[in-house]
C-alpha cells in the first residue's frame, strides 16, 4: 500500500477549476469506504496569488450541488506539495508540461482531471474565468463526469503493495 498522501488538483490561478475539483472529489471520496474515505484532497494553482478568494461563479456552481467552497483561499504550487501527493491530477496538457519543467523530481503519479475517461471523452477542462455562470457550470459537469474514473484509479493505487 502507498505511503499516505493527499490528493493534488492544480489549474492556473488556484481560485476556479481546481477548487471545484477539490470540492467535488472531497465530497465524493467522503461517501467512500475504506482508505479513500480518508484522503485529503487539496489544491494550488501554476500561477495563484496566495490567499486570494475562489471566484464567485465557482461558489455557486458548487453551491447548486450541495458543497460549499466558499471558505477556499487560493494557495500555489510547491514543491513539498507535489513530493507529498499521492497523485497530481491538473486541467490542461500546459498545466502537465510546466510541472514537467520545473519540479525535480517530477511526481510519478501526475494526470488530467479526465485522463482516465473513456476513448474519445476530451481531456481538458478550459478555463471559465471571467466567463458565465453557465461556463463554471460546463467545467464542473466535466469534472463530475470524471469523478467515477478517478475513484476507480484511485482505489486501484491505494490497493497496490508499494
Amino acid at each position: 500500500m502507498p505511503a499516505p498522501g493527499h490528493i493534488l488538483l492544480v489549474c492556473t490561478a488556484n481560485i476556479c477549476r481546481s477548487p471545484m475539483a477539490e470540492g467535488l472529489l472531497a465530497h465524493a471520496l467522503a461517501a467512500q469506504t475504506g482508505p479513500l474515505q480518508g484522503l485529503k484532497v487539496l489544491s494550488a494553482g501554476l500561477a495563484a496569488r496566495p490567499g486570494e478568494r475562489v471566484s464567485e461563479n465557482s461558489v455557486t456552481a458548487l453551491k447548486k450541488v450541495g458543497i460549499d467552497i466558499s471558505g477556499h483561499r487560493a494557495q500555489p504550487l510547491t514543491q513539498t506539495l507535489l513530493d507529498d501527493a499521492l497523485a497530481v491530477f491538473c486541467m490542461t496538457h500546459s498545466h502537465i508540461r510546466l510541472i514537467e519543467m520545473q519540479a525535480v523530481p517530477v511526481p510519478p503519479r501526475l494526470h488530467l482531471v479526465r485522463d482516465f475517461m473513456p476513448a474519445g471523452a476530451h481531456r481538458e477542462i478550459a478555463d471559465p474565468f471571467g466567463g458565465s455562470l453557465k461556463h463554471y457550470e460546463q467545467s464542473r459537469d466535466e469534472m463530475v463526469e470524471a469523478i467515477p474514473s478517478l475513484l476507480a484509479y484511485l482505489k486501484d493505487i491505494v490497493a497496490r503493495p508499494a
